[in-house]
């Protein structure tokens, strides 16, 4: 064999290495050392996923929504963050680098009462102790100085409500927002046609602590999150991109979303409102899908399904590349 030739073989091999190595398996684990941290509303360690091992980029962070995991669990089929990480995984990422906190757990409690899935241990403020603690321990173990935070659903609030009570837009490079409740859902009005407020079905009644938070965009709670007299709702030195359904997401739109039913556009004061552009974020770059459903395999929902799609993977992973160039956050 030549030099060239082994030379040329030597290199082929580390390419497939390199690859190999890049494309890992993101788990259903956190990694031996990481910190056990217990969840607040749970009594019991969050569960979440992660790796040991070198850090070139940014770590995301991955953050599910309501009544959802971090992977799919015996109680939950969903689970779809961890399939999103992946995708990261098989295009680059280390598996160092990708990390996704599941601050409600697996889901087996709410066989017992549905009506947990509004409860305040389900609530933003609730949750914010765990991902306080979540993203110290993630910077304290690989050594970064910041993470990408990508959130679907109330996964968007919770990081946004855990920033404006720490002031922690200096920790977070850029954030990706999926279909998140910022300006309210529609699930929690009075109307006799909102079947969600049957105990079966959620029990969001406006009394329920979800709906106290999110019941209307005028609630105590999103108009201290979204600040007042039209201020930048993504001030700071985070860049934000939304990725947002234009035509049906079952929290939002008073249209059919897939097997989910309808209920009136109507908020928890029991007045009209338009919550079709709720995820939406004044000052974010954004991204408006449609036919969303074709991604939720077992609803065939919009709001589910634009998680789990190819366009929302490609759309995150073009946003948070570092080799894409730097801009507004990315100053070390």
């Amino acid at each position: 064999m030549t030099p060239w030739i082994r030379h040329a073989a030597a290199l082929a091999a580390f390419v497939t290495a390199l690859a190999a190595h890049a494309a890992g398996t993101v788990g259903t684990t956190l990694p031996a050392g990481f910190p056990s941290i217990e969840d607040t509303s749970l009594g019991r360690p969050l569960i979440g996923f992660g790796a040991a091992g070198a850090v070139r980029r940014t770590p995301v962070i991955f953050i599910h929504g309501n009544n959802d995991s971090p992977f799919a669990t015996a109680c939950n089929p969903y689970g779809r963050v961890q399939a999103m990480a992946q995708h990261f995984a098989d295009n680059g990422y280390d598996t160092s680098e990708l990390w996704g906190v599941g601050y409600q757990g697996d889901q087996c409690d709410l066989a017992g009462d549905q009506t947990r899935r509004s409860s305040i241990a389900h609530t933003n403020a609730a949750n914010v102790p765990d991902l306080r603690r979540f993203v110290r321990a993630v910077l304290e173990f690989t050594g970064a100085k910041r993470v990408d935070i990508v959130g679907h659903s109330l996964g968007v609030t919770l990081a946004r409500e855990w920033m404006r009570q720490d002031e922690a837009q200096h920790l977070v490079r850029r954030f990706v927002a999926i279909d998140g409740p910022n300006h309210g859902i529609i699930n929690c009005s009075p109307d006799p046609g909102n079947y969600y407020q049957a105990p079966a079905a959620g029990g969001f009644t406006p009394q329920s602590e979800v709906c106290v938070e999110l019941g209307s965009p005028n609630t105590p709670f999103l108009r201290l999150l979204n600040g007042r007299n039209g201020r930048d709702e993504t001030d700071g030195p985070t860049r934000v991109l939304v990725i947002r359904n234009g035509d049906a997401s079952f929290v939002y739109f008073p249209v059919q979303d897939g097997v989910v039913a309808p209920v009136p556009a109507v908020d928890s004061f029991g007045k009209p409102t338009d919550f079709s552009r709720s995820a939406s974020l004044r000052g974010a770059r954004e991204i408006v899908l449609t036919g969303q459903g074709a991604y939720d395999p077992i609803l065939r929902s919009g709001h589910l399904g634009i998680l789990n799609s190819p366009q929302t993977w490609r759309a995150a992973f073009e946003f948070l590349d570092e080799r894409r160039g730097r801009g507004k956050g990315d100053e070390d």
